[in-house]
C-alpha cells in the first residue's frame, strides 16, 4: 500500500535530476565545450578565461580556508600529542600509497609498452620546448631547501602567494597556541570561526559557475589542441587513463574494503567533485567543498583540517601513475635501453622527488625533468613527446589525486577513532544534511558538546 504522502509527491524524470545536480550541469558545459571547440577552434581556445577565471574564484578562497580549519580543528583537541599522531599517520600512509602508485605505473608501462616502435631521435627534439620546465627542476636542491622552504619568510608572504606548506605550517602553530590557552584565545576562535562559516558560503556561490569554467575550459583545451592531439599518443593516454582505473579500483578499493567503507559509494557521493576536476584538471577547484564533504561524511574537523590539504601535496596518486609511466614511456620512444635495475632507479628517485610538488604548476613535468636529469640515462629533451597530450592526461591525474586524498582522509580518521560510521552510513546511502552549514547545524551536529570536534 503506498504512502499518501509520497504519492503526491512529484517525480522528477532522470534527465530533470541529471540537469538539476551539479555534476550533470558540468558534463553538459564539458559535452558544449568540446563541441565549441571542434566546430569553432579559434573561438573555443579564446574561451580560456572562463576555466581560468573559475580555478581564480576558487584560490581566492584556498588559502583562508585552510587556515581556519586548521587552527579550528587543533584548537579543539583536548590532547596536542594527536595532532603530531596524526601528522605521522597521515605521512606514513602517503609515502606508502603513493609508492603503490608508482609500481603499478611502471608495471603497465612494461606490460603495454607504448612507447615501442616510435623510433625518435632524441637529438632532433627541440629542448627549448620545456625550458621552463627545465629550468625549474634545476632549482630543486634537494630535501634540505625543500624543509627550509617550508618556514616562510613572513606571513603575510605565504598568504599572498598562497604557498600551502607555509600556510599549514603557520596554522599548526596557531591551533596549537589557542589549545594550550583556550579561555585567552576564545574570541580569537569565535572570530575565525565564523568568517570559516562565511567563507564556506562563498563557495556555495562560486561553486554555481562552475559549469561555465567547465565549459570554457574544455572548449579551449580541444579548441587548441584538438583531438587529434589525443589520438596521435593514444596508447600512452589509454595506458594513463587505463592504470588510474585500476590504482583507484584495485588499490584503493582494497583499502576502502579493509577500512570498512563502500568505495563506490564514496564515488557517487563525491561525483559533483570528480566532475569539476576533470573538467579543468585541477584538484584545487575542489578542496574547500571536498572538506566540507569529508565532514559531513563523518570524518573530525581536526583530521580533515590536517590530512586533505596535506594530501594535496604529499599523496599525488595520480601523477605517480604517471611518472614512471611517462619516464620509461620517454626511454622506450627514443630506444633507450632500460635495465631493470635502471628502471628501479627510476622508481627509487621518483620516491622522493614525487613528493612536495603538488599545487606547483605543471608539477608534473618539473619533477619528470627533474628526475631524468638525475638518473641521466633517459634523454630530458624525449619529455618534449608529452607536450600535445598533457592537458588530457592531467585530467585524469587530477580526479586520481582527489579520490586518493578523500580515500586517505577516511581511512586515517578511521585509524584515529574519529569516525562517526552511523554519519557515514546515512550521507553515502544519500541521506544526512548536503554541506558545511547542514553539517554544522541542529541535532545532526556531531560536534555538539565535544569541544574537540570528535
Amino acid at each position: 500500500m503506498s504512502n499518501p504522502a509520497t504519492a503526491s509527491r512529484p517525480t522528477r524524470s532522470w534527465p530533470a535530476r541529471f540537469v538539476r545536480e551539479l555534476y550533470g550541469q558540468v558534463i553538459l558545459g564539458m559535452i558544449a565545450g568540446v563541441i565549441v571547440g571542434v566546430l569553432w577552434p579559434k573561438f573555443g581556445a579564446d574561451l580560456k578565461p572562463f576555466g581560468d577565471g573559475f580555478i581564480r574564484l576558487i584560490r581566492m578562497l584556498l588559502a583562508p580556508i585552510i587556515f581556519g580549519t586548521v587552527v579550528i580543528g587543533i584548537a579543539k583537541m583536548e590532547n596536542l600529542k594527536e595532532v603530531g599522531r596524526v601528522g605521522v599517520k597521515a605521512l606514513l600512509y602517503f609515502e606508502v600509497v603513493s609508492s603503490l602508485a608508482l609500481l603499478l605505473g611502471l608495471v603497465v608501462v612494461n606490460v603495454m609498452r607504448p612507447g615501442v616502435g616510435m623510433n625518435v631521435d632524441a637529438k632532433t627534439l627541440d629542448p627549448a620546448a620545456i625550458s621552463t620546465y627545465t629550468a625549474t627542476a634545476a632549482q630543486n636542491h634537494g630535501w634540505v631547501e625543500f624543509l627550509l622552504n617550508i618556514i616562510p619568510n613572513s606571513i603575510v608572504d605565504a598568504f599572498a602567494r598562497s604557498d600551502m606548506l607555509q600556510i599549514i605550517l603557520f596554522s599548526v602553530l596557531l591551533g596549537i597556541a589557542m589549545a594550550r590557552f583556550p579561555a585567552k584565545t576564545q574570541p580569537l576562535f569565535k572570530v575565525i570561526d565564523a568568517a570559516l562559516h562565511a567563507l564556506f558560503v562563498i563557495v556555495e556561490m562560486v561553486m554555481r559557475v562552475a559549469p561555465l569554467g567547465a565549459f570554457g575550459a574544455m572548449a579551449f583545451t580541444v579548441g587548441k589542441y584538438g583531438i587529434g592531439s589525443l589520438t596521435s599518443l593514444g596508447e600512452l593516454v589509454a595506458a594513463v587513463y587505463g592504470t588510474c582505473a585500476l590504482f583507484v579500483f584495485l588499490v584503493l578499493g582494497a583499502i576502502a574494503r579493509a577500512a570498512r567503507f563502500s568505495l563506490l559509494r564514496f564515488l557517487r557521493y563525491i561525483r559533483d567533485e570528480i566532475a569539476v576536476v576533470f573538467a579543468t584538471s585541477s584538484t584545487e577547484s575542489v578542496l574547500p567543498r571536498m572538506m566540507e564533504k569529508m565532514e559531513d561524511v563523518g570524518c573530525a574537523k581536526p583530521v580533515v583540517g590536517l590530512v586533505l590539504p596535506a594530501g594535496y601535496v604529499f599523496n599525488p596518486d595520480g601523477t605517480a601513475v604517471y611518472l614512471t609511466l611517462a619516464a620509461v614511456f620517454v626511454a622506450q620512444a627514443t630506444n633507450t635501453p632500460l635495465s631493470i635495475g635502471d628502471q628501479l632507479v627510476v622508481l627509487a628517485f621518483l620516491m622522493l622527488t614525487s613528493k612536495g610538488s603538488a599545487g606547483v604548476a605543471g608539477a608534473g613535468f618539473i619533477t619528470l625533468a627533474g628526475t631524468l636529469a638525475s638518473v641521466g640515462k633517459i634523454p630530458v629533451a624525449g619529455i618534449v613527446l608529452l607536450l600535445g597530450i598533457e592537458r588530457f592526461i592531467n585530467a585524469a591525474r587530477a580526479v586520481t589525486n582527489l579520490i586518493g586524498n578523500g580515500v586517505a582522509t577516511i581511512v586515517i580518521a578511521k585509524w584515529e577513532n574519529a569516525f562517526d560510521h552511523q554519519r557515514a552510513d546515512l550521507v553515502l546511502n544519500g541521506g544526512g544534511p548536503g554541506g558545511y552549514a547542514g553539517a554544522l547545524a541542529g541535532p545532526t551536529d556531531r560536534n555538539a558538546g565535544d569541544p574537540r570536534g570528535f
